[in-house]
């Protein structure tokens, strides 16, 4: 009788645990997630380094997996990104700085016809906190709607933002290599 309600306790708290895809760097991925109503997938994550130091961790959520960065990048389907920081070391002005870099060379150079668009976007980060959670989900139709600690911040508009956003981690001169090849599930 004893071992009986030993295994049914066991089985209801195992069913009552998240499940997780990953640990990276100490923090946890769930294996899904939901963003505005959509059910999504891990694809894979990994952390980024500058100068020796670790600054965020970053995973992607899709539909189904993929390794077809291209794709992912011009996709018109839902997806997020979700971007953990983990270092006391980094501040709101040097993330600004550091995303305005990157979003130069996702778009090659071409940042003008997004500025308006990516002026909204490095405003998240002026409160920026070690252990801040940011959720970039890409809402079809509609845009990326970017969230800080699970509140909604904004909706920036358009497709074409969205692939200048990605493109900073999975396009063709991503932040960091390692990064890439971690979100895709390499």
């Amino acid at each position: 009788m004893m071992r009986r309600a030993f295994v049914v306790m066991f089985a209801m708290f195992s069913l009552a645990a998240p499940a997780f895809a990953a640990t990276i760097e100490g923090i946890e991925f769930p294996d899904t997630l939901t963003a505005n109503g959509q059910d999504l997938i891990f694809n894979g994550g990994g952390y980024r380094s500058s100068f020796g130091w670790q600054v965020y961790v970053a995973s992607l959520y899709l539909e189904q997996k993929s390794g077809d960065a291209t794709g992912i990048v011009a996709a018109d389907k839902p997806m997020d990104i979700k971007l953990q920081i983990t270092s006391v070391m980094v501040s709101p002005n040097e993330m600004k700085k550091a995303i305005l870099e990157a979003f130069e060379k996702s778009t090659n150079g071409n940042m003008a016809p997004l500025k308006a668009k990516i002026d909204a976007f490095v405003e998240i980060f002026k409160e920026l906190r070690n252990h801040d959670t940011y959720d970039f989900a890409y809402i079809p139709g509609k845009g990326v709607e970017v969230s800080r600690n699970g509140a909604v911040s904004s909706l920036i508009e358009g497709l074409d933002f969205k692939e200048a956003l990605y493109g900073i981690w999975l396009g063709d001169k991503p932040v960091q290599q390692e990064l890439k090849t971690g979100m895709l599930g390499k």
